[in-house]
């Protein structure tokens, strides 16, 4: 089957992409990347996806998804990775609210307790209605920080 993504480096690319490997910038999966990339070249080696595959130790569907991403998406974010726009998940806390819970963490503990424990604390935290709902982890994450 005729490959659909052809990979056509410039010899600006290809430096690059040599300077990658020789001083390993970056993470590995740059790094394996890069030496796909060259290799799937077909003004340099134009080895098969097979054949690199085998040489770099992974799949040939990872060999095609760097190729079609070339393509699609141009040499720097096939190269780099694309970068998230958003966090992996949103704060739960603001910077206001962190401060009220810190602020109550440095307070008097309760009538009966010498110290605040973090399910205490999370349950006055919702008590005062500073938030409506949180979990003692997020608040040992948030203390953990002022640390």
């Amino acid at each position: 089957m005729p490959k659909q993504y052809i990979v056509e480096l410039s010899e600006a690319e290809r430096g690059e992409l040599r300077g990658v490997i020789r001083k390993l910038q970056g993470s590995s999966q740059k790094v394996r990347r890069a030496q796909i990339l060259l290799k799937a070249d077909t003004g340099g080696s134009n080895w098969t996806d097979e054949r690199i595959a085998e040489a770099f130790c992974c799949r040939t569907k990872t060999v095609e998804n760097i190729r079609k991403r070339l393509i699609q998406r141009g040499f720097e974010e096939t190269l780099n990775g694309a970068k998230r726009t958003t966090p992996p998940t949103p704060k739960l806390l603001s910077g206001e609210q962190e401060a009220e819970v810190i602020a109550l963490r440095l307070g008097e503990p309760p009538k009966g307790y010498s110290n605040w424990s973090l399910r205490l604390l999370a349950r006055k935290v919702i008590e005062l209605e500073i938030v409506e709902s949180v979990s003692h982890e997020t608040l040992r994450q948030t203390l953990k920080k002022m640390v």
